[in-house]
């Protein structure tokens, strides 16, 4: 099964660091950020992991939960986990899947044959409280995730989930948003003002619905 936007996330049960869990019990009325590492003890996944528990208190604001798998067993993960503590000054709070047979990594697609028969790619996977995927990014093993961006996304995806506007090119809280062409034009009026047309009657801007008082 290939997993796509609007696609439902798997539920799975997974020993992880902070104890066993069933992913969709776990997740309960929050949004996710579930993303895979290649192997415990390697420099990018220590600053990868480091940074996501530098940035605890950016997704408890979002309503957010974050959680990290790979294929290495417990006991790995528990001591490297003090390496990411020591080496990033960082608690990491947030659970790490032990996935020692793959069968969550296979279930989400995180394993690829061009890239290694048992590593898992650096994916990211954002699910939203009805555990739907709205975003799916991949990188390779050797580059680190911009969490900048993985930020600006879940902020984008909450608004439109919560507005139904559109971001435009290089988007960042606050900024003018994107009216969507298909409401209809009593709803444009009623919520959006002060939208204004930028050379196309379909391009139409208005100020941050989250912003207004």
């Amino acid at each position: 099964m290939t997993l796509g936007i609007g696609s439902l996330a798997p539920d799975f049960k997974a020993v992880t660091t902070e104890g066993e869990i069933q992913f969709y019990d776990w997740l309960g009325e929050s949004w996710g950020l579930f993303f895979s590492h290649p192997e415990d003890y390697t420099p990018i996944c220590t600053t990868e992991l480091g940074m996501v528990a530098q940035l605890e208190e950016e997704f408890v604001k979002r309503n957010m939960k974050a959680i990290a798998l790979s294929v290495d067993d417990l006991d790995s993960h528990l001591g490297w986990k003090s390496d990411i503590e020591n080496s990033m000054n960082v608690t990491v709070r947030f659970p790490i899947i032990a996935d020692a047979k793959a069968e969550i990594a296979h279930k989400f697609g995180m394993i690829q044959k061009g890239a290694s028969d048992k590593k898992t790619v650096r994916s990211v996977f954002i699910i939203d409280p009805d555990k739907r995927i709205q975003l799916h990014l991949t990188y390779p093993m050797f580059i680190g995730r911009n969490f900048d961006e993985i930020l600006r996304a879940i902020d984008a995806l909450q608004l439109h989930a919560e507005h139904q506007v559109l971001t435009p090119a290089n988007w960042k809280p606050a900024d003018d948003v994107i009216i969507d062409p298909s409401m209809p034009e009593e709803e444009k009026e009623a919520k959006f003002p002060d939208r204004k047309v930028q050379g196309a009657s379909y391009l139409q801007f208005s100020s941050d619905p989250s912003k207004k008082k």
